[in-house]
This record gives structure tokens, C-alpha cells and sequence, in this order.
């Protein structure tokens, strides 16, 4: 049963299905779909303001010495996932068509996730210290490599958005965070206090995102371009990728000598992609009626990535005592 409830369905991502069930059957249109586009905005904004009010530059700062693992971690979520994005863009369109392409390299692009990586660290008996570092470096790094990423990688390739998005990215995403930063001596002891209310902001914000990145896609016509053959490929294409990156990751934490509980942090912010940076960027990045179509693969490799996490952690997690600090658990 416990192996049964590691596959059981996130009530999150439920909510992410409906929200894209409400918005293909009820999309925002006139006066509300011009309201929602500055108030997602405006959320967005909110979200990574707590985010930077949240984050515990001490944290950071006694993860830094670790810095082998932090530039494995980070070349594994910025050089290897994009070299894969460009490999699978190279598929013929008749098997991937060009939008779901981008969709594939920008959620290559994308930084790690922060919540769950050091969740599943934790679950896993890993190097949780190490983990808060290492996710939290990659998700500040994301802020400029990303749009820097999808800027040149897809203006070489003669589509996606100029390289001018990334002075949109700064103002609506970094700033917020730095001014969360700043603001943390003041603010993070009631953050710390009201964890629920801020993760339902947080969530709630990702959910308006989605809603009005697929509601501007719907009035374009999204899904009288994308069928339903495609979204299997999509589908298969994410559980390659990242099965393979769960090999390499795995591989290349024994080819550097790293502890078990310091493998366990390579592979689990190694191998993620974070939706609560994707979702907001590729509204910001990608004009409406392109943004929708740009987060399909980055939604389904989010709950894959969840499902074989929970069971690699859990794998892990049953190690015995002695086994720390010395070898990985056979696979």
C-alpha cells in the first residue's frame, strides 16, 4: 500500500488539470481576459516577493562551501538539459511540430524546483543543507540563465522571443524577489509562522498563471493544433528525458566521488524543473496565444518528475544506517 500511495495522483496537479479543463471549456474573453492579464501580472510579482522574503540567506551561504556539487547541479540544469532540448528539437516536425519543440527546450531551460527537491532530499536521507543551497542557487541563477537560455537558443534556431525579454523577466520577476530579500528581517518570521498561507498564495498564483496563459491559447486555437497524438509524444519524450537524466545524474554523482547523501542532492536538483518559475516566465517570455501550448511539456514532465522522485526517495529512505556516507543503494 505505502508503494501504491508513492503514485498516488497530487492533488496539485489535479487542480492544474481542471484549471486547464475550465479554461479550454471557459476561457477569459473581452473585459475579463483584459483584467486578468495585468492581475496575473500583479500575482506573479507577489509570488516572488515572498519568495525572496522566504529564503534564508543563511542557508545559502552555509551551503556555498559545497561547491562541487552546486556546479554539478547547476551544469546538469543548464549545459546538459539544454543540449537534450536542441537534441530533441531535432525530431521532424511531422512527429514533433515546431511549437511543442520550443515547449520541450524551454522547460529544458527552466532551473530546478526548490519545495520539493529538499522534500525529497529529506525523504531520502540526503544532504538536506546541501539540497536548500543548491536548489535555492538554481532557481536564483534560472532568473537570468533562462530567459538568456530560450532567448539564444530559440532566436539561433529563427523563432521565439528576442533577447529584450530578459529586461522583462528582470523587472517583474527579480526585482520583486530582491525586494523580498530585503524586506525578510521585517517579514520572515511571519512568513515562517503562516507556512499555509503563503503556500496557498503560491499555488493559487501558479493556478491564475495557467489559467490565463491556456485561456489565451484556447481564443487562439490551441487545441485545433495540438492533437492528441502529439501530446502522447510529448509524453514520451519527457519520461526519456528524464529517465536518462536520473541515469546520468546517478552516474556522474559516483563518477565524483560524492557521498550517497550528496548523490541523492545531484539527483533530485539535478533532475527537476520547477513550474512555479516556468509557468510565470513563459507568460512573460512568449506572447499569450503561444505561452498555453509552451507549459504543456513542462506540466507533464512536472508530474512524472513527481512520481519517479517519490519512489527513488522512498528507495533510498530504506537503505541501511551504515550504507551513509558510503555507497548508493543498487538499482
Amino acid at each position: 500500500m505505502k508503494r501504491l500511495a508513492a503514485f498516488r495522483p497530487d492533488p496539485y496537479i489535479l487542480a492544474l488539470l481542471g484549471v486547464v479543463l475550465l479554461a479550454s471549456f471557459l476561457p477569459a474573453r473581452g473585459a475579463a481576459e483584459a483584467v486578468l492579464g495585468p492581475g496575473s501580472k500583479a500575482v506573479v510579482a507577489l509570488l516572488f516577493f515572498l519568495h525572496g522574503a522566504k529564503l534564508s540567506r543563511q542557508a545559502v551561504v552555509a551551503g556555498l562551501t559545497h561547491w562541487r556539487l552546486h556546479l554539478a547541479v547547476l551544469a546538469v540544469s543548464f549545459l546538459l538539459f539544454p543540449l537534450l532540448g536542441l537534441g530533441v528539437g531535432l525530431l521532424p516536425a511531422a512527429i514533433l511540430p515546431a511549437p511543442l519543440a520550443m515547449g520541450m527546450l524551454f522547460l529544458c531551460c527552466l532551473p530546478s524546483t526548490v519545495q520539493s527537491s529538499i522534500a525529497f532530499t529529506a525523504l531520502a536521507r540526503g544532504n538536506v543543507a546541501a539540497a536548500v543551497c543548491a536548489a535555492s542557487a538554481s532557481n536564483l541563477l534560472g532568473m537570468a540563465a533562462t530567459p538568456l537560455l530560450v532567448g539564444l537558443l530559440m532566436h539561433a534556431q529563427g523563432a521565439g522571443p528576442g533577447l529584450g525579454a530578459v529586461g522583462d523577466i528582470l523587472l517583474q520577476l527579480l526585482v520583486p524577489f530582491i525586494a523580498g530579500q530585503i524586506a525578510r528581517p521585517w517579514l520572515g518570521g511571519l512568513l515562517e509562522r503562516n507556512k499555509a498561507i503563503v503556500g496557498l498564495v503560491d499555488r493559487g498564483a501558479i493556478l491564475l498563471v495557467v489559467y490565463s496563459a491556456f485561456s489565451h491559447a484556447v481564443n487562439e486555437g490551441v487545441w485545433s493544433r495540438v492533437s492528441i497524438g502529439e501530446l502522447a509524444v510529448v509524453a514520451l519524450l519527457c519520461a526519456a528525458l528524464l529517465a536518462l537524466v536520473l541515469l546520468i545524474t546517478a552516474r556522474l554523482g559516483k563518477a565524483l566521488g560524492f557521498s550517497v547523501e550528496d548523490q541523492i542532492v545531484l539527483i533530485f536538483c539535478g533532475s527537476k524543473k520547477s513550474l512555479v518559475t516556468g509557468a510565470p516566465m513563459a507568460a512573460i517570455l512568449f506572447v499569450p496565444a503561444m505561452a498555453g501550448v509552451m507549459i504543456v511539456p513542462l506540466m507533464i514532465y512536472h508530474q512524472m518528475q513527481m512520481l519517479a522522485c517519490a519512489w527513488l526517495a522512498r528507495r533510498y529512505a530504506l537503505r541501511p544506517e551504515e550504507a551513509q556516507g558510503q555507497t548508493a543503494p543498487a538499482r
